[in-house]
């Protein structure tokens, strides 16, 4: 048969490519085959425990199944998916792509171009495990833009892609702090186009192996169907975005309330919901801190610094350290263990201060308790005065 000499062909020019050490990537498509909802197949090389493997990515409409096989039995499974339902097959190797198609008309054909790459791609699977998001078996990626249907992550995505695992990364440290399977509900406020509010949910989900609920809160309708579509075609069941404020927004039993780039008091507004929710673990990347701001410029007070904040960028910056300084003093009244730091985020905004509140699981003596709140008001009370605050809306938020 002229399909079977062409497979053979094919299967031929893939065995020396593995040989020569010149394989890069197979890549399988126009599956016409009775296996419901399959599109395509990925293949690449992997290193596993040096090892040399096959790794399958099985794309269907819903989701990603990625399988690891020996060499000698990929090949063969290769040669058995072009006999029953993939069209179309490229082999990539760093010397000339191969193409086996099968046109409408029944024809085969079988030709050479030049090659895509002369780079090899790296297969060491465990180094791979460095990042806890990895592209190359994430639908949703690829729904948002962030990799190719290859699993290749965009050039011009690369930026957005090192972001969200190093905002994977602080949330992982962070919740290694609390006792394991604390996180079952996680509300990202502000969640916007969901780069990482996917993210984490993938995270809990793939690496941690939790079942958490994830919500996504945004107030742009258009933002909330493309990321519940999204989550739809990817099958995560337990990831939901909802339309609505951080202000309206019922954060009952959350574990994990995550703000980023909340601006001005929208920031407080979702420390006071993750206080009122007893979340075990609150992160916020304030922004836009105009309401200190407003109050220092108001009152105009004479004290040490005000040789500096007479400069408008020297107030700004002094706005932002004293707003964050009391919402940290104010978790920790509330009994939270606080952190901040700089969190690297993204080209329009490289740098962010992240204020990180981490529940404590030991109760003082009620005696130490109430000396510790009473030292913490006092403490806030004397920085008000010494900037000439009237007040800080997370406090009035509280009550406090």
């Amino acid at each position: 048969m002229v399909f079977s000499a062409n497979i053979e062909q094919f299967i031929s020019a893939l065995k020396e490519s593995l040989n020569l050490q010149v394989f890069v990537k197979i890549s399988l498509g126009n599956y016409k085959g009775e296996e419901e909802a399959l599109k395509q197949i990925l293949i690449r090389k992997v290193s596993i425990k040096r090892e040399e493997k096959l790794a399958f990515t099985f794309r269907y409409k819903t989701r990603d199944v990625v399988k690891n096989f020996e060499v000698l039995e990929a090949v063969n499974l290769i040669s058995a998916y072009l006999q029953t339902g993939f069209k179309i097959a490229t082999l990539f190797t760093t010397r000339k792509d191969i193409i086996f198609e099968e046109l409408n008309n029944g024809k085969i054909v079988l030709r050479e171009t030049s090659a895509s790459t002369k780079e090899m791609p790296d297969a060491n699977h465990d180094k791979e495990k460095a990042r806890l998001i990895k592209a190359d078996d994430k639908s949703y990626l690829t729904e948002l833009k962030i990799t190719d249907a290859d699993g290749k992550v965009y050039k011009n995505a690369q930026d957005k892609f090192k972001q969200i695992n190093h905002y994977i990364e602080i949330l992982s440290s962070l919740i290694k702090e609390l006792p394991e399977g604390t996180i079952k509900k996680v509300a990202d406020m502000g969640s916007g186009k969901g780069y990482l509010t996917f993210a984490l949910y993938d995270y809990l989900h793939s690496v941690l192996k939790l079942d958490s609920e994830v919500i996504g809160v945004e107030y742009r309708s258009d933002m909330v169907d493309l990321c519940n579509a999204v989550a739809d075609k990817s099958s995560l069941d337990k990831l939901n975005f909802v339309e609505g404020t951080i202000e309206d927004y019922n954060a009952e039993n959350v574990n994990l309330l995550i703000a980023l780039h909340a601006c001005d008091t929208a920031t407080d507004d979702a420390i006071f919901k993750g206080i009122k929710a007893g979340a075990e673990l609150i992160v916020v990347a304030p922004c836009c801190h105009k309401q200190i701001r407003r109050e220092i410029e108001k009152s105009k007070v004479k004290n040490d610094v005000a040789f500096l904040t007479k400069y408008g960028i020297f107030l700004e910056r002094q706005a932002e350290m004293v707003t964050d300084g009391i919402r940290a003093l104010i978790l920790e009244y509330f009994g939270y263990k606080t952190k901040v730091f700089e969190f690297i985020s993204d080209a329009h905004t490289p740098k962010n201060v992240l204020v990180v509140g981490v529940k404590r699981a030991e109760s003082l003596k009620t005696k130490a308790e109430s000396k510790r709140k009473t030292e913490i008001l006092q403490r806030i009370k004397d920085s008000k005065e010494y900037f000439g605050i009237g007040y800080h809306h997370l406090e009035r938020l509280l009550d406090l």
